[in-house]
């Protein structure tokens, strides 16, 4: 019978094939991991919610994600955009930038370092008692803890999509075990972000590790990966340093921690469904590696179409079912009902995660950096609405910009 199923789900995909415009027995395989992979981060990162929403008070919960906050804007320094570039790589069989893209991102992540302990040591001299000591823990553990992560990348360029949600299920599940029964012995800010970064350090470098021995690498190189890398890298600065990140900042600022809590709360479930871009994207970026811009531009606008009738379901769906959820399992955190309710407006850049997927792939540097013009335009909004609407301000912001990124998207994809 389950052989039969088999058969019959296989013939299935082969013969819509013609009308889905794509290889549906690759996506099939890859979504399905992938997939399972996504709903094991996302029951997960829920949990963990559930946990901070009823075991930590508001303003701890903002000071902590805060931390986490400075977090991502000094893991610029160890090159994120290396890890698309390695992707691409491997893709092609060169598989030696598994080795230099780790050596290069541990390097690059001593800037890191050396930039948090000097914020402790500005933090310390202005009377701030509670920064100094997590981005000190920061510096000690970023470099290795973000080097270590290019075995995503190479698992995602060998479409060894199995073992990478493998992997990343057991760091999941162990890494939230872990702050979850930390906040049950201690509500202390340092406790928490020590045992965040020791967690994803100790877990993501063993994976590299027992990725190299199991799968061993060649040692053929594309000269040209660690420089596209670089560029990436440069292109992703510019957004997650100036824009991504200064929200959280204003309102830090500007309205206090607990406020911050309240918005981190409404942008946590819509972020976790703007993961199937994520998916669509690690599906798509081998494929699209490997073939011409010609093959790519083929059938692009009806497989866009699709993602837009999707994305209009799934916002339909989640502003009726949002008050629901968070009055049930966040009931500290009410007030970020109408807030996430409009965030979830931003899933309507779903369609254009192919096309930008696509830009990557074919290392479009031109493009890429002109999309960067979005930011600059989400800096604007943000400083001008924050100060005046407060998180209804960022968010605006946030939807604002992603939706008129639609357009540009498009445009520049014409010509590609």
């Amino acid at each position: 019978m389950i052989e039969k199923i088999k058969n019959w789900g296989y013939q299935f995909l082969i013969k819509t094939r013609k009308y889905t415009g794509t290889d549906n027995i690759y996506l099939a395989i890859g979504a399905s991991w992938l997939t399972l992979g996504r709903v094991i981060s996302a029951i997960a990162s829920f949990l963990l919610a559930i946990a901070f929403a009823n075991l930590l008070d508001p303003a701890t919960y903002g000071s902590y994600r805060y931390v986490l906050s400075l977090v991502g804007i000094l893991g610029i320094f160890t090159l994120p955009g290396m890890e698309i570039a390695v992707t691409q790589a491997v893709a092609r069989n060169l598989e030696g930038s598994f080795y230099s893209g780790f050596k290069t991102k541990l390097k690059w992540g001593l800037l890191g370092s050396l930039v948090a302990i000097g914020g402790a040591t500005y933090y310390w001299s202005r009377g701030n008692s509670v920064l100094p000591i997590p981005l000190l823990i920061l510096a000690i553990f970023l470099p290795l803890m973000a080097a270590s992560q290019v075995y995503k990348s190479f698992l995602a360029g060998r479409k060894l999509f199995n073992v990478q949600v493998k992997y990343n299920a057991i760091v999941q599940v162990i890494s939230t075990g872990a702050l979850i029964g930390t906040l049950f012995l201690t509500k202390n800010l340092f406790w928490l972000i020590a045992v965040y970064f020791v967690s994803e350090t100790l877990l993501n470098y063993s994976f590299y590790l027992i990725s190299q021995r199991k799968f061993k690498p060649n040692r053929e190189e594309d000269p040209q990966t660690i420089s596209y890398g670089k560029h990436l890298t440069l292109i992703e600065a510019i957004g997650q340093v100036m824009a991504s990140k200064l929200d959280q900042f204003l309102l830090f600022t500007l309205i206090g921690s607990a406020s911050l809590a309240v918005y981190y709360f409404a942008l946590m479930i819509p972020d976790q469904i703007r993961n199937i871009g994520k998916i669509i994207s690690t599906l798509t970026l081998s494929k699209f590696s490997n073939r011409s811009s010609q093959e790519i531009k083929k059938n692009m606008n009806q497989k866009m179409w699709k993602l837009f009738i999707l994305a209009g379901i799934i916002i339909t769906l989640y502003v009726i079912a949002a008050p629901f959820i968070y009055n049930t399992f966040f009931p500290q955190y009410s007030d970020s009902v109408i807030y996430s309710q409009i965030y979830i407006f931003s899933l309507l850049t779903l369609p254009t995660s192919l096309i930008i997927t696509a830009f990557r792939a074919k290392a479009k540097k031109k493009k890429l950096y002109i999309l960067k013009i979005m930011p600059f335009l989400q800096i604007i909004l943000l400083l001008g609405l924050v100060p005046l609407l407060g998180i209804m301000g960022a968010i605006l912001a946030l939807v604002g910009t992603k939706i008129l990124s639609i357009g540009l998207v498009l445009i520049l994809f014409r010509k590609f």
